[in-house]
């Protein structure tokens, strides 16, 4: 079944590319608009061969990193004691709702003017697309921990340590783990959205160079590069999950 569904994965990209390349080839579009895959292939070996592609794909992969790394820690830790604590709900969810009814595209310009257009405003806004996913989701895995189990604990004298570390954090962890699947996509929309607006490296700021001197193939290179950081780290979360989940699949045999 796996292998079926490989091949088909494979076989939908090799149609695409095809499709892809025809329509360069025979549409009327001139090459600084849609240039071929040939023509792309040709440009990401050219970033690759004068090392221009893996310094800013290496910059925008730290500002994703730390970005997603600050942003679900601080997004873990408030979500925890937002879920223990209707009272801390209560006044911090106007807050919380409001900061996702304004779109980051916009208020990114004034966060890179108030910090500048250096890393930390990069990591600033990662941190803040990141941070209300993972929010949401640790306090739904908190809160989904059955009553009835931390009376069960209680009632066997447990510590408050071992609450945490043997009850909420298990049956929260599949939920927090999902949330965390998000948020290292998003990470990856953050770091770009801020290099766009203002950078002198990463990737944002290839397209914006590439752009500018209707390189489009230059352009497709950084999108693709992209593209391969975010499927690394949605891999490497999956990963995680089956490595941190794997009682589940035994329990559910």
């Amino acid at each position: 079944m796996k292998n079926k569904t490989s091949l088909l994965g494979l076989s939908s990209i090799l149609l695409g590319l095809l499709a892809w390349d025809l329509l360069a080839r025979f549409g009327s579009l001139p090459a600084f608009i849609l240039p071929s895959p040939v023509d792309v292939w040709v440009r990401f070996l050219k970033a690759v061969t004068d090392g221009s592609l893996f310094f800013h794909a290496g910059v925008t992969l730290l500002e994703i990193v730390m970005g997603l790394g600050v942003g679900t820690l601080l997004a873990t830790v408030l979500g925890y004691l937002v879920a223990r604590s209707r009272t801390l709900e209560r006044a911090l969810s106007p807050y919380l709702v409001a900061s996702q009814a304004v779109p980051l595209v916009a208020i990114a310009p004034l966060l890179v003017i108030w910090f500048g257009p250096g890393m930390f405003s990069k990591v600033f806004i990662c941190s803040l697309i990141v941070f209300f996913p993972v929010l949401v989701n640790t306090i739904v895995g908190v809160r989904a921990v059955p009553a009835a189990l931390h009376d069960l604990m209680r009632s066997y004298h447990a510590a408050r340590r071992d609450i945490l570390f043997k009850l909420e954090v298990p049956s929260a962890l599949p939920i927090f783990l999902g949330g965390l699947r998000i948020g290292a996509t998003l990470s990856v929309i953050g770091a770009v959205v801020g290099e766009l607006v203002g950078a002198d490296s990463g990737l944002g700021f290839l397209i914006n160079v590439g752009r500018g001197q209707y390189d489009t193939a230059l352009v497709f290179v950084a999108l693709f590069t992209l593209m391969a950081l975010a499927l690394s780290l949605y891999g490497l979360v999956i990963l995680v999950e089956r490595r941190f989940l794997a009682w589940q699949e035994s329990v559910e045999r």
